[in-house]
């Protein structure tokens, strides 16, 4: 993997892990509603489930890809078709505004545990990174299932760093959030836009 690659692959990561979504929005009310320890734990509970869908992830696709170079394909179109679809679902929320709320106070060990559990039982995160990975690996090379490793755990890490400092400018966010409902708007079309952008990537790329 090279490091236009890698380079790449960190751009796209940070972009999305930005994205309005359950993850970040929970992250931003447990720190606005306790301290940001608390966003920063939940974080750490979310980073730690996803490493089952970045392993499920790895192992799965990296035996489809050694058996046929067709199936892959067809992986790579579905996975550009599930990120049109979330790129619709925000366009048809652009009149919806984000809603921040009040938490009550949970126990560190607690956010912990909830971190874990909401994104383990989200099926959406294991279609996103069978989605996402396969686009920046080289299936040519024999370490398929590390190159995917890799690039989750270099996923984790910078979630990690975001989240972090999502938690230190939550109270700031969520006051604009709340006040400006016309840029909670804007930010479900920009959004749609992004994931649109990824998916026409991801069904007019080469393979390496």
């Amino acid at each position: 993997m090279d490091n236009s690659t890698l380079l790449a692959f960190l751009t796209t990561a940070i972009i999305l892990t930005l994205m309005p979504g359950p993850d970040i929005l929970f992250v931003t009310a447990q720190s606005i509603s306790q301290h940001r320890r608390a966003g920063i734990i939940t974080a750490l509970g979310l980073c730690t489930g996803l490493i089952v869908h970045i392993s499920a992830a790895a192992f799965g696709v990296s035996a489809i890809i050694y058996q046929s170079t067709t199936a892959f394909m067809i992986i790579k179109l579905a996975g550009a078709i599930y990120l049109l679809f979330l790129a619709w679902q925000s366009f048809r929320s652009r009149h919806e505004t984000y809603a921040i709320q009040k938490q009550k106070p949970l126990e560190h060990w607690s956010l912990y545990k909830k971190g874990i559990i909401m994104n383990v039982l989200n099926p959406k995160v294991s279609l996103f990174f069978l989605a996402l990975l396969p686009q920046f690996v080289n299936e040519a090379s024999a370490n398929v299932s590390l190159q995917m490793i890799f690039l989750g755990i270099v996923f984790i890490v910078q979630a990690l760093l975001v989240f972090t400092i999502v938690s230190f400018l939550a109270e700031k966010i969520g006051h604009l959030l709340a006040k400006h409902s016309t840029l909670s708007k804007k930010l479900n079309i920009i959004q749609s836009v992004l994931f649109t952008l990824i998916a026409m990537q991801i069904a007019f790329s080469e393979q390496s």
